[in-house]
């Protein structure tokens, strides 16, 4: 299994290009997983079920994704984490997957003393910032072949004005926040190494 890191900001459809190239690889038993770690230049991307009316302000690329879910922002400051597992060699179960995600991300935070919360009905991690209730990182997967891609978002210290142009993953009634706005001076590379070791516990040994 291989952990990869790209230090500089990745265009979206490159990422895609590599992802899918890598799904096929995986698939045919020709290279290992990965996990890829990176960041995106400011954009947009909606999933299947993104809805045109969510575009608020378009002010920044759009791009259509195959994962699952609605409208989401990328850009700089935020830790995305791209997971190209081979479910039929672990375990061919969807939703388990899903859940050991968010597992996942809610181990990380704990590393930084934040309580990450899954919400009934609501995909993505979640937590309590004061009386409000914001999302903190996203979710949204695809399968091929029962292997993964796409992944997760965990916003570190992302510019979070920008989700201003879209409803977040179609729910209005909260909002977006981030390490840095709840008041954590957290450097990437720390999250990086939160990350790596929280997906042991999760998930098994990464190279």
């Amino acid at each position: 299994m291989e952990w990869r890191l790209s230090r500089n900001a990745v265009p979206y459809l490159e990422a895609v290009s590599a992802m899918e190239a890598r799904v096929d690889a995986i698939s045919d038993g020709t290279c290992s997983e990965q996990v890829w770690l990176l960041e995106h230049p400011p954009l947009y991307t909606a999933g299947t079920s993104g809805k045109a009316t969510d575009i608020l302000n378009a002010n920044l690329p759009v791009f259509k994704s195959g994962r699952g879910g609605q409208l989401t922002y990328h850009g700089p400051g935020q830790r995305v984490a791209y997971v190209m597992l081979n479910l039929k060699t672990r375990k061919a179960d969807v939703r388990s997957f899903v859940h050991d995600l968010e597992e996942w991300l809610i181990r990380t935070l704990k590393t930084f003393d934040v309580k990450g919360e899954r919400r009934p009905g609501r995909v993505g991690i979640w937590v309590e910032n004061g009386e409000k209730e914001e999302k903190i990182a996203a979710i949204g997967v695809r399968l091929r072949r029962w292997v993964t891609f796409h992944g997760v978002s965990l916003n570190v210290d992302p510019n979070l004005s920008h989700y201003s142009g879209i409803v977040p993953c179609g729910i209005k009634e909260y909002g977006v926040t981030s390490l840095s706005a709840l008041g954590m001076s957290v450097k990437m590379a720390d999250v990086d190494s939160a990350l790596k070791e929280s997906f042991r516990d999760v998930f098994g040994p990464i190279a």
